[in-house]
């Protein structure tokens, strides 16, 4: 890698991970009833709203990721992070080195991440959700630490896409997808690319993040609603755009209603009211412990 992409890996245009997160509210707004969610109508000139919309950094943010996700930069960090030896630790010893991630720019908010995360799983455990769907709510962001081990942003966040194949134009800003290296290679820009039709998205290699990272710490231990909630939570195209229909085999469409389901719990749920963290541990610890227990590899 040259100086120059050195320079440009590096930068972290976002001035917060908040930031992104709020432009997603923008950009999916939250559905009237869960028939909106399941299936979104948008005129044309309303989908492309949001590009005029967009902070700077939002824009910028979004250049390096479209620039930068390549297929072959998938394998490498799948190569180097999914080996999972960085650090043992238990999920909370997770979550509160997550907090060591400190966001100063947010004006609005001085909650930690664990009272972040502690909000999401709140609100599904008040609806009544299953113990393992609250447990995802805890920990569907916990695979941000990536930052901590020194991640641009734009390797860790951002709405998912699949590479090795013709990129799709109702992922975020797709003009950017011009300035990917895998734009000129003609095997990844069919249809299908290097994969077959409905060959399940187990075998798809999505654009590197969060989502990716936490699915495999925890693998397998949780069921496998909860483990496509975590994996595929950022994967907009799919779950809010109904686009790569194509890739995915039936049990992919049958699990993504709970993709569906989660989704306005990770958007939605935030609120300037505090949780209180040592009243609600006794709980998660016990539904930790149910799941996952001990010290995971990370």
């Amino acid at each position: 890698m040259d100086s120059t992409v050195e320079k440009t890996v590096a930068n972290q245009p976002l001035n917060g991970l908040e930031e992104w997160e709020d432009f997603l509210k923008t950009r999916y707004p939250e559905p009237a009833d869960a028939k909106a969610q399941a299936a979104p109508e948008k005129k044309k000139e309303e989908f492309r709203n949001y590009e005029t919309d967009a902070r700077p950094t939002v824009r910028e943010f979004y250049r390096l990721n479209h620039r930068y996700q390549t297929y072959d930069f998938v394998q490498e960090k799948k190569r180097d992070f999914l080996a999972l030896n960085r650090r043992k630790m238990s999920v909370w010893e997770a979550a509160e080195y997550l907090n060591t991630l400190i966001d100063d720019s947010d004006p609005d908010t001085d909650m930690t991440q664990l009272e972040h995360l502690l909000q999401t799983a709140e609100q599904i455990r008040k609806d009544g959700q299953p113990r393992w769907f609250i447990l995802a709510g805890l920990i569907h962001d916990l695979g941000k630490i990536l930052c901590l081990y020194g991640e641009p942003q734009w390797a860790v966040v951002g709405d998912t896409f699949p590479l090795g194949c013709a990129f799709s134009d109702k992922v975020v800003f797709p003009k950017f997808f011009a300035d990917n290296p895998d734009s000129n290679i003609p095997k990844y820009q069919s249809r299908l690319g290097v994969y077959e039709e409905g060959c399940g998205l187990d075998k798809v290699d999505l654009s590197w993040g969060h989502d990716e990272y936490i699915y495999n710490v925890v693998k397998d231990r949780m069921p496998d609603e909860a483990l496509y909630m975590l994996r595929y939570h950022s994967f907009y195209a799919a779950h809010r755009e109904n686009d790569y229909t194509y890739l995915m085999n039936d049990k992919d469409k049958a699990m993504f209603q709970w993709v569906r389901a989660f989704n306005p719990y990770d958007l939605y749920t935030k609120s300037h009211q505090k949780p209180d963290v040592e009243k609600l541990r006794p709980f998660y610890d016990d539904l930790i412990n149910e799941y996952l227990p001990g010290q995971l590899r990370w």
